[in-house]
């Protein structure tokens, strides 16, 4: 499969996506565990098909420390030990939130409730705002065909204005 449209050849595209990778700050600075924001991307990703934020992802968590065992889990996060009860109810709501025209009622009660449990006001609205974001970039990667294989940890981070 090749890359149908290389979005940072073209001007509006690199424009529009560093605009919508800086939104992507707010949600870093927050309170929200940088290791969830981490895994809830990495399963979207996953969930999307989405090879070019599956690789993004999965080497920015190792590059902050995160484990092998537990990047490698995370497409079985409900059959293994390595995940918090927290890490838990934010890979439910971010498979909920990804999934929405899989259920009418989107994000269920029982992982509201536990999402509700486990995290803050401020740490909610981020772990809301990084599903949306997260599945919006699955699809700018996923239409126009981007490959995994070849970021390299920090190049998002030096893309930004900070």
């Amino acid at each position: 499969m090749d890359t149908r449209f290389n979005l940072f050849d073209n001007e509006l595209a690199t424009k529009f996506a560093k605009r919508f990778a800086n939104t992507g700050l707010v949600i870093q600075q927050s309170s929200l565990p940088a290791s969830v924001q981490e895994l809830v991307s990495l399963r979207a990703s996953q969930i999307n098909g989405c090879g070019w934020c599956i690789d993004m992802h999965t080497k920015e968590a190792a590059a902050a420390g995160e484990s092998a065992v537990r990047l490698h889990l995370v497409a079985a996060w409900r059959e293994s030990s390595v995940f918090t009860d927290a890490e838990r109810a934010a890979l439910a709501f971010a498979e909920e939130g990804t999934r929405l025209a899989d259920a009418h009622q989107g994000v269920s009660d029982e992982t509201w409730a536990e999402v509700r449990k486990h995290y803050d006001d401020d740490q909610t609205a981020a772990l809301i705002c990084m599903v949306a974001l997260i599945n919006a970039a699955n699809r700018l990667a996923v239409i126009p065909r981007l490959q995994g294989g070849s970021y390299e940890p920090g190049t998002f981070l030096a893309s930004l204005d900070t």
